[in-house]
């Protein structure tokens, strides 16, 4: 449904140094930097990107939404969780645990990123 995500960025460095913590923690690889100065990670389901924004004004956060991460267990989604607390990240919601919801039971693990995104990782629990 989705071919990319990108979120605004007050700060490359520190979002680029944060994205490639909890994305790697996934698995993926670090970002890649364009000649417009925004980063990207490429995955086989779709695209993941951080730019400034193209308007000049400061970033912020899209207030309701979030961008949800899959993990393919409950350890990936803790050390996705902890990569963004050592990275800059904050807790927000719940601790990381099991919710019962529409979709079943999911463990997910919540974090703002350093612009004050709502973030998440997700595991689907069988």
């Amino acid at each position: 449904m989705f071919s990319h995500i990108m979120v605004g960025t007050n700060d490359m460095q520190k979002s680029k140094a944060f994205y490639d913590a909890v994305l790697g923690s996934l698995g993926h690889k670090p970002g890649f930097i364009d000649e417009k100065g925004r980063c990207f990670y490429f995955t086989e389901t779709g695209v993941f990107a951080i730019t400034k924004p193209i308007d000049g004004k400061p970033a912020c956060h899209a207030n309701g939404g979030t961008i949800g991460f899959t993990a393919s267990s409950q350890m990936e989604a803790d050390a996705w969780h902890g990569a963004g607390l050592e990275y800059g990240g904050t807790r927000c919601e719940d601790p990381p645990g099991i919710r019962d919801g529409v979709a079943g039971k999911l463990y997910v693990a919540y974090l703002r990123d350093p612009d004050g995104n709502k973030i998440c990782a997700i595991h689907r629990v069988l």
